[in-house]
């Protein structure tokens, strides 16, 4: 399943995108993706504001546009369709 990034880390400057990057890979990587703590009826839940692939996409497509040097060149794919050159016979 592809996940297309919207561009809305763009407004960030270099250094935050990496470290929101390095904070959702160690996430993933400890395995939390959501918190909660229950003390006396009350319960607090914390969870990352996306879902952390979509985090992951969003600062890649973000980091390849400010720094494609480092980070390679952004994803684009052209499809040709070829029925389109017999239109109209």
């Amino acid at each position: 399943m592809a996940t297309n990034p919207t561009g809305c880390f763009l407004i960030l400057n270099q250094s935050q995108i990496e470290a929101i990057r390095d904070k959702a890979a160690a996430m993933l990587v400890e395995g939390k993706t959501m918190m909660s703590y229950s003390d006396s009826g009350t319960t607090v839940n914390k969870a990352f504001p996306m879902d952390i692939r979509t985090v992951l996409v969003e600062c890649r497509h973000a980091l390849q546009i400010k720094d494609p040097n480092q980070y390679g060149s952004r994803d684009v794919v052209r499809v040709y369709n070829g029925l389109w050159t017999f239109r109209g016979l």
